[in-house]
This record gives C-alpha cells, sequence and structure tokens, in this order.
C-alpha cells in the first residue's frame, strides 16, 4: 500500500508578535545606552584631565630640569677666560634689559609685578648654560596667552640680547595654561565660582609661572625672597625657581558643562654657585 505524505501547514509569527517584540528590543537598547552615556561622559572627562596633568608634569619636569643645572660652566671653570663668551656661562639666569651690560647692571627683580626686569618675570625665564651637553645655550621659556612658549637657542656673543635671539625659536610647549587667564577677573571669577577651585587665584589674581628665591649677600644666611631692591634680586643671585602651572582640559566636563582644571607646583634648586 502506498502512503501518501500530506505537506504539513508552516507555522510562523504573525505581525503583531514580530511588532511586540521589536517594541520590546527598542526599549532594552535604549535602557542599555542611557546606561552607558554617563559612564561614557564620566570617561571622556578623566581622559581630558589625565591628559592636562601630563602635559602639564612634563613640562614642569623639563623647566626644573633645565634651572638645576643653570650656569655651567662657569667661567672660574677656565683657567684662563675663553675669549668667546658663548662657551661659559656669564650668569644662571639671563635677563632683559640690560644683559648686554652684564655682569655689571643687572636688572632688578619684582614678583607679581614691580622692579625692572622685564625677564625674569612673571611669566617668562631665559636659563643659561650647559644644560644638555650640547653647548651653553639659552633656553627661554615664556607665557603668551594661554600657551607656555619654549625655545633653544645656542647663547650668542658678546653683546646679543637672549630676549632678542630667543624670540625667533619659541615654539608651543604646554597648552592651555591660565595663570594669566586671557579673560581676565571675569574668567578667573567664572573659574573661582566653581567649589572645587575656590582657592586657585588667591584675590582674583593672575598667578605668576614663576616666582624666584635668591642668595643673601650675608654668608652664612638662607636665600630669601628676591624683593630686596639693590641687594640680593638680581637675577645673578636666583637660588630657587617656584613653578607654577595651571592647565585647564581643551573641553568643559562633558556632564555639568563646567570648566576643569588642574595645578601642579614645583621647585627648581640651581646646583652651581654664583658665578
Amino acid at each position: 500500500m502506498i502512503r501518501l505524505r500530506v505537506p504539513h501547514k508552516q507555522q510562523g509569527f504573525t505581525l503583531i508578535e514580530l511588532m511586540v517584540s521589536t517594541a520590546i528590543f527598542v526599549l532594552l537598547s535604549g535602557a542599555i545606552f542611557a546606561l552607558l552615556a554617563p559612564a561614557q561622559m564620566q570617561f571622556q572627562n578623566q581622559s581630558q584631565i589625565v591628559s592636562a596633568f601630563e602635559e602639564a608634569r612634563l613640562g614642569m619636569d623639563q623647566i626644573v630640569r633645565d634651572v638645576n643645572v643653570a650656569g655651567y660652566p662657569a667661567i672660574s671653570n677656565f683657567s684662563q677666560a675663553p675669549a668667546n663668551a658663548s662657551q661659559y656661562a656669564i650668569t644662571p639666569i639671563a635677563w632683559n634689559p640690560g644683559y648686554t651690560a652684564a655682569p655689571s647692571a643687572p636688572c632688578v627683580i619684582g614678583t607679581a609685578g614691580g622692579g625692572t626686569c622685564v625677564t625674569p618675570g612673571d611669566f617668562d625665564l631665559i636659563v643659561e648654560g650647559n644644560v644638555d651637553g650640547s653647548g651653553v645655550a639659552w633656553i627661554r621659556y615664556q607665557l603668551e596667552g594661554t600657551t607656555l612658549m619654549r625655545g633653544v637657542v645656542a647663547k650668542g656673543p658678546v653683546g646679543a640680547d637672549p630676549a632678542t635671539t630667543t624670540a625667533p625659536a619659541m615654539l608651543p610647549y604646554v597648552l592651555n595654561v591660565m595663570n594669566n587667564a586671557t579673560g581676565g577677573p571675569v574668567q578667573i571669577a567664572q573659574i573661582k565660582a566653581i567649589p572645587a577651585y575656590a582657592s586657585m587665584f588667591p584675590g582674583g589674581n593672575p598667578v605668576p609661572v614663576f616666582q624666584y628665591t635668591c642668595d643673601a649677600l650675608t654668608p652664612g644666611t638662607a636665600p630669601t625672597l628676591c624683593t630686596n631692591p639693590g641687594a640680593n634680586n638680581s637675577p645673578q643671585s636666583i637660588r630657587d625657581v617656584s613653578i607654577t602651572l595651571i592647565v585647564m582640559t581643551p573641553q568643559p566636563d562633558a556632564q555639568t558643562g563646567q570648566l576643569r582644571l588642574v595645578e601642579l607646583n614645583g621647585r627648581a634648586h640651581r646646583i652651581n654657585p654664583l658665578q
């Protein structure tokens, strides 16, 4: 006997079932993305903070290294003064104006304004010495707007001005440095209004990148702030340089829209003796 095969009817999903399952999938996907969004913004915020911190730290480390070994080789290292002044350091910290009359007429340092020195100043510093083994150089750090610039040039001959010589060599080094906020008091007030940064700009004033401690004239006396006109506040006498870098992230906080900043403080100690 021959049996006939009767095809069974194929069962599938109805349109309503498909619509319900799609709606459930969309709801679950939306919930997952809603949970991920804060985590993504937090990751973005932390990445920016870490990047700003690392950039500031690298800049700080280099400044400290340069100042630590400034002033070498001093003229006292030679039995006879070299005819070429670029072979030795006249002074650990070069200055402007008046360097071309060195060492008899250095300018006067005035921390947080004042004094006759343009360089060294609150936002400008020129280190002189053989700091990397390649010969005596002028290494300059200068805050221009919100960019800390750095330039390195071989030390010029007698009569060369360090500020003029280094100017064409300046390149961006640390970005978004807010010590001398370009927005002035309004921007500083905006930053201080954020509770985490309320103490960042004392008195609502710009914060010097560089502040200086000088050797005292009296032997055995501890170095003091370079604020004693006509006595110990010559660039030749600088012993320590305190460095403060306030760096802002490129973008505000993705969650709150507030500015994000980091502040680093360091201190460089010149090892070499006075010239």
